[in-house]
């Protein structure tokens, strides 16, 4: 089996597009993004590259759909902090962001850098070679590697894993950086092996209440197949999710399994919901469960599934992002919108804060009194700013309250929107409660440099029109830059 870097649905990876209507009365100017062709068919989601930008001028949706006029939006809580929290990033963290940034902001750049890695995955030429060039290999090191990854030893996992906490997250996601080729042959027995040891090496390196990402199709093509059939695991691939669950309890870790694509979608729920049943009682959450909200179908699946939490008196972990497969989806099986994206995904979030339905997120069953709500955690896996001032707004109001308060994190992928974690890490400061109940979580692959080309290559693929997005990173981070030069000749 060929190894190829998984790309985890993790984080809001919905493109936006001017050719659909918008139907939640909100006002976001987007640029038409064009899709792009990978080289190579991989049965891997898009990440975080592709995020909603952070966009100083949006107007902050409602879960009714009204909105706040600019002027009034809460961007400007994390405008304010900007500056201040990225005081504490290395000087190296902010220059290299920086440089990223600049180079996926320009079409010219990146198709450069994109080409370069390409070469190095597949030419036999010493120029590229990371091998035999350790120009090359220092190069993609200092760079892009260090930017989205941790590397593959397990001291250097750790160290990097220590220093991010350092920085004030409450750990790390971790994810090894193997999956399979969607085409790929495969062999089950070899495929599960390999998968089974990499999810266990990811519990070893990580701290009691980190989190550890992964597929069920990382378990190569028969779980694939498996999953589209919506059938259950076989028995090697149940004893080896089996372990790494116990593995992951035993260590106090939660896991994240990370949603696939609508042809395999309702086995990958499954599969889930049957581990939920079991590890995640007597108030534990040891598995979580993904929702694409830019699918018609998740308010429904989800409140199902909320539905059998209540009934069956387990807790439901649910991971909400926006969507990872928008080119390859069928176009009826999504929203018609952007802005029709964020109003699911603010609904629904709304609803699991709040412990109460709406008009976005129904109940499931209509016979049972609307305030019955299972136990439930919740991460927010997001870089979008305007969703995270909501969620923050939502837990404001609650804190006067005597409801129960659902226990929620938020996550961000390593190298990117470092000004919205270290703001909501800098809002959470001096607030033990908050602290604990809004901890803020970054996300990383490990792996050999080879094993994590393929991703860095999905990173390029995904800023081919990428100004938008990067643009409030790129200010932040340049703005940082200037203070500390200031600073450095005491005028700051």
């Amino acid at each position: 089996m060929k190894p190829v870097v998984p790309v985890p649905v993790f984080l809001d990876a919905v493109k936006s597009s001017t050719r659909y209507a918008p139907v939640a009365p909100v006002t976001i100017i987007l640029q038409r993004r064009k899709h792009t062709t990978a080289k190579r068919q991989i049965h891997s989601s898009q990440v975080g590259g592709s995020q909603s930008a952070i966009l100083p001028s949006i107007q902050t949706v409602t879960t009714t759909g009204q909105v706040h006029p600019p002027g009034t939006s809460s961007r400007t809580t994390l405008k304010r902090n900007e500056t201040s929290c990225l005081s504490t990033l290395p000087l190296s963290q902010v220059l290299r962001t920086y440089l990223i940034t600049a180079i996926s902001s320009s079409p010219a750049l990146l198709g450069a850098s994109s080409s370069i890695l390409r070469h190095m995955l597949d030419s036999k030429s010493l120029l590229f070679s990371l091998e035999r060039n350790p120009i090359a290999r220092a190069i993609l090191l200092e760079t892009f590697f260090k930017q989205f990854c941790v590397g593959p030893d397990p001291a250097d996992v750790r160290k990097i894993c220590q220093e991010l906490r350092e920085q004030g997250y409450a750990g790390v996601i971790l994810e090894y950086a193997l999956e399979v080729l969607k085409d790929a042959e495969g062999n089950e027995v070899e495929d599960v092996a390999t998968w089974k040891k990499g999810m266990l090496d990811s519990v070893s390196m990580a701290q009691e209440g980190d989190f550890v990402a992964m597929k069920w199709s990382g378990m190569g093509p028969a779980a694939l197949r498996l999953c589209a059939a919506q059938k259950t695991p076989s028995k090697i691939m149940d004893e080896a999710m089996h372990a790494v669950c116990k593995a992951a309890a035993a260590k106090d870790l939660a896991l994240l399994p990370s949603a696939e694509e609508t042809w395999n979608l309702d086995g990958y729920h499954s599969w889930t919901i049957k581990l939920q049943r079991e590890y995640n009682r007597k108030g534990r959450g040891v598995i979580y469960n993904t929702y694409q909200c830019y699918l018609h179908q998740t308010p429904v699946h989800l409140a199902r599934h909320l539905d059998f939490a209540r009934r069956e008196n387990f807790t439901h972990c649910a991971k909400l992002v926006r969507g990872a497969y928008l080119s390859s989806e069928p176009r009826e099986l999504i929203q018609p919108s952007i802005e029709a994206t964020h109003a699911a995904y603010n609904g629904i979030m709304a609803a699991l804060i709040e412990r109460k339905y709406n008009d976005v997120l129904r109940p499931f069953d209509s016979s049972f009194p609307t305030t019955a709500w299972p136990e439930t955690n919740v991460m927010l896996a997001t870089h979008n700013a305007e969703t995270v001032n909501l969620a923050q707004s939502l837990r404001k109001s609650q804190s006067a309250s005597s409801t129960p308060h659902t226990p929620l994190v938020f996550a961000q992928l390593q190298g990117m929107a470092d000004e919205v974690s270290m703001s909501l890490i800098a809002s959470n400061k001096g607030d033990s409660e908050k602290e604990q109940s809004e901890r803020v979580f970054k996300a990383t692959n490990w792996g050999t440099m080879e094993q994590c080309l393929n991703y860095l290559l999905r990173r390029a693929a995904e800023n081919k029109d990428a100004a938008s997005r990067t643009a409030g990173t790129r200010r932040a981070m340049g703005s940082e830059i200037w203070r500390r030069s200031m600073a450095s000749v005491g005028l700051a």
